[in-house]
């Protein structure tokens, strides 16, 4: 089937405008040794064979996999009603809405998100959504920069998860800013850093490791010596432990992938930055704002517009553009479906389950629970043997135990990071520690 409307005629008729004899002219300047001679696709197949070729290709996929992943994405439970609703057109296929007018739905629902990130977090002001949280914590600390003008020096706390450390290093490594890493397991402190050069300290709660700290004293000395303080968050952990706005933060951001978003092999999710109304002017993206029309009727639109791309590109905030607001709807309609007394309840059953999970792993000959302090929903344990030699094996019995911790840490080889979520039952938990107890 043809898909583009132009005949033989019309396309001779356009190339003789332009002044080529054929559409293979236009092409001209790529060298030879770069174009490709045709790509090697089989031909055409009706639809039944496809989906039957589909079928066959799904059925090499392992999907009864028992999930004990973490690291900042989670396995939990999403309410059928959350794809029903994001999937209406009406969400499924808006774009960026400039013309609010005609995308009072859209805007509506951005505020009515923001509106909830703000209370989550205990701020005061929240974008429209990122890309997700490691960007999300890269912005926080280009922010922080603009903020603090004549600063230059980010420094990144041990609690942050390493692979948005690395996102953070990537986006400044081109910028005259300095980053300083407080390596996991060094012993050092940040507070060393507090001497008036830094403009902004990320943390993260809770850390990387699973333990849930108190940044209120820490974050009263960054103040103090008028630097940023940016906390990164798990946000179904904000329904049993003080939020950043409670420690007094600067900025909240996080990853929004527990926030009614499928795993799915890294993405699409969604990141979240809220801030107070003091540094409005300096958050990156969207922001939805609530007015009234010459009516004197409710509207919704894009305000605060002077800080984008769209409008000033050499001097935006952030070149965020067309990022995943269709999570972040998912991410809506799952706090709205969940309420705070839902969402109270799942951080309530994944602190419960993982008490449970270290108890029992504790007991296996060789395993101790690494963590000092207050634990989330996830916790490091001590093996005698290599994790990843562990997770090999389990995986055989269907069963992904964790992540080693080797892989982030140096010197943690015979370490396992392990999540629980409200989705593991008593059941699966037992079989993990059976599972682990046999591969040690």
């Amino acid at each position: 089937m043809k898909f583009t409307p132009h005949t033989a005629q019309e396309v001779a008729e356009m190339l003789g405008t332009i002044g080529v004899s054929e559409i293979d002219d236009l092409f001209a300047p790529i060298p030879a040794e770069l174009k490709t001679e045709g790509l090697d696709l089989p031909k055409g197949i009706s639809e039944p064979e496809a989906v039957r070729q589909l079928k066959k290709l799904s059925g090499k996929n392992k999907a009864d996999m028992t999930c004990f992943l973490g690291g900042g994405v989670y396995d939990h439970f999403i309410p059928s009603a959350v794809d029903a609703i994001s999937s209406r057109p009406e969400f499924y296929t808006a774009y960026t809405p400039y013309q609010p007018e005609a995308s009072q739905g859209t805007l509506q629902a951005l505020y009515e998100f923001q509106t909830m990130m703000c209370e989550m977090t205990g701020m005061e002001a929240s974008n429209a959504s990122m890309y997700d949280g490691g960007t999300a914590l890269a912005e926080a600390a280009l922010m922080a920069l603009r903020i603090s003008k004549k600063r230059n020096k980010i420094v990144i706390d041990s609690s942050v998860n390493p692979v948005h450390k690395k996102i953070v290093e990537t986006y400044l490594s081109f910028l005259d800013a300095e980053v300083i890493d407080v390596v996991y397991g060094s012993g050092e402190s940040v507070e060393k850093y507090i001497d008036g050069t830094v403009a902004g300290f990320l943390f993260q709660n809770p850390a990387f490791d699973g333990t849930v700290q108190d940044f209120t004293d820490i974050v009263a000395k960054v103040q103090a010596d008028k630097s940023v303080a940016v906390a990164s968050v798990y946000p179904i952990s904000l329904g049993a432990v003080k939020s950043p706005g409670e420690m007094g933060f600067d900025v909240a951001v996080g990853d929004g992938q527990s926030l009614g978003n499928p795993l799915s092999f890294g993405g699409p999710y969604f990141g979240f930055m809220t801030t107070t109304k003091k540094h409005i002017r300096n958050l990156p993206g969207r922001i939805t704002g609530k007015t009234v029309d010459t009516e004197g009727r409710d509207g919704y639109v894009l305000t605060l517009q002077a800080r984008e791309q769209h409008i000033r590109r050499a001097k935006a905030t952030s070149n965020i553009c067309s990022n995943q607001s269709l999570c972040a709807m998912n991410g809506l309609f799952y706090m709205a479906l969940m309420g705070s007394k839902g969402l109270e309840d799942v951080a309530a059953l994944c602190k419960s389950k993982a008490e449970y999970a270290k108890e029992k792993l504790a007991e296996l000959d060789g395993v101790s629970v690494v963590n000092d302090g207050i634990t989330f929903n996830e916790f490091v344990i001590e093996l005698p043997v290599n994790a990843s030699e562990v997770c090999a094996k389990t995986a055989k019995n269907s069963i992904l135990a964790g992540i080693p911790f080797g892989h982030y840490v140096e010197g943690a080889e015979n370490k396992l990071l392990v999540a629980i979520t409200e989705q593991r039952t008593k059941e699966e938990i037992d079989s993990l520690v059976s599972e682990i107890g046999g591969a040690i």
